[in-house]
């Protein structure tokens, strides 16, 4: 019998949902959770129930430095002084499997000089040429596990949704092990992307904020975008709610890019990441990446229109600051710093707009990357356009509704917790 593509993640789902129930424990030092509950991530739960989901498999691991057990321990390190999992390779995303690279970077092939894995570099890899890589390692199972930021342009979902895509041209198995979503799983908000914008920040049309775990993500691309399902299993957290925050979860944080330093950047970052497409620093060269944004010539005038918008949840200070590295490196510029006072209201993608339209408004030295680079961002022209006709914050949000909520429908069937 075939089984439709709904029927067969729903029976992965299922039979992994049951496989890999943990074992009763003692909650560890810092693993207390909110209302007496106490979170266990995706890899916790397949390690209590003794790897039995991977028994007589030859495992890879597609993971970075997030990949780790609550005490810090990496999860490849785990794995391999572990007899009763095979694991045979290493597949580093962007900024690489220990993370020694920035932006735009990644290790390339070499062997793991901590346990003599052969390390293969998936950045900027897909389709063919990366299930080529998979079939050269030998492994028949390829095991994600990466924390996410929750952002449709933070490049590890696509990382993700590429190497579904070639596990399934290489006939492998593809199991996700979750983490939470650290700015919450409570709404999908901001622009979809169009189809023809798509690129490596943004493959297949989800929203800006997506409001998903990574299992969830993976349900979705299967089910949606991927043109035959892999044959997909994933195992849940327990213990999470879609309403919590990172510090809900008990977990340590490791920045999982060198630029995510806190789980604060996380949260603004869906939004203040559009100024990655104009000619204002995103913050990036200071210890506060995307809560700092300015240029030469910004002043006081800026913050002042940011507060008359009474965005909720958040204030806005008169800022100045020299980055270190990328825009206006070593040269002091004036801006804003994003002060996020009441997250439950905070709109992080609102936030972006309206900071975009009132930094256009006050510093007329304000310009769009050449290269059209926000439309990248924000998944279509409308936002460009839309802000270059003046349109106000009200206006351009509008713009995305009905599509925001077609893409919320379609959410909603992959959602694995409540």
């Amino acid at each position: 019998m075939r089984l439709s593509r709904r029927s067969l993640l729903a029976t992965t789902t299922a039979a992994v949902a049951a496989s890999a129930a943990p074992a009763a424990a003692a909650p560890g030092p810092g693993s207390g959770h909110g209302g007496g509950r106490t979170l266990r991530t995706g890899f916790e739960r397949l390690a209590a129930d003794g790897y039995a989901l991977l028994d007589g498999r030859r495992v890879g691991v597609v993971t970075n430095p997030t990949g780790i057990t609550r005490d810090v321990r990496h999860i490849v390190d785990v794995m391999h002084a572990d007899d009763q999992v095979d694991l045979t390779a290493v597949f580093g995303p962007e900024h690489g499997f220990r993370g020694t690279a920035q932006a735009g970077g990644s290790e390339g092939r070499h062997d793991d000089p901590a346990t003599g894995l052969p390390v293969y570099d998936t950045y900027l890899k897909s389709g063919q040429d990366l299930a080529d890589i998979f079939t050269a390692s030998g492994v028949d199972t390829v095991v994600f596990d990466i924390q996410d930021a929750g952002a449709r342009f933070y490049t590890y979902i696509w990382t993700l949704f590429d190497c579904m895509e070639a596990a399934r041209l290489a006939g492998l198995s593809f199991v996700v092990l979750d983490r939470p979503n650290p700015v919450s799983g409570r709404a999908a908000l901001g622009p979809v992307l169009h189809e023809e914008f798509a690129t490596f920040v943004g493959r297949q049309p989800i929203s800006q904020a997506h409001g998903m775990t990574v299992a969830e993500l993976a349900l979705l691309f299967n089910a949606e975008f991927l043109e035959t399902p892999v044959a997909l299993e994933t195992v849940k957290m327990s213990g999470w709610k879609r309403s919590d925050f990172y510090d809900a979860s008990g977990l340590p944080w490791v920045p999982p890019s060198p630029n995510m330093p806190t789980p604060e950047t996380a949260l603004v970052y869906s939004g203040t990441c559009l100024f990655e497409g104009t000619n204002l620093s995103e913050g990036r060269g200071t210890t506060r990446p995307f809560e700092l944004l300015g240029a030469e010539g910004v002043d006081g005038r800026w913050a002042a229109a940011a507060n008359e918008l009474e965005l909720p949840g958040v204030r806005f200070r008169e800022a100045y600051f020299a980055p270190t590295f990328s825009k206006f490196q070593g040269k002091t510029i004036g801006g804003v710093q994003l002060h996020v006072h009441d997250r439950e209201r905070f709109d992080p993608v609102r936030t972006g707009i309206g900071l975009l339209i009132t930094a256009k408004r006050s510093w007329d030295g304000f310009a769009w990357r050449a290269d059209n680079w926000i439309d990248k961002l924000t998944g279509s022209t409308q936002v460009r356009t839309m802000i270059d006709a003046g349109a106000d914050t009200d206006e351009v949000v509008a713009g995305w509704q009905s599509e925001l909520a077609a893409f919320r429908r379609k959410r909603r069937e992959h959602l694995l917790y409540r």
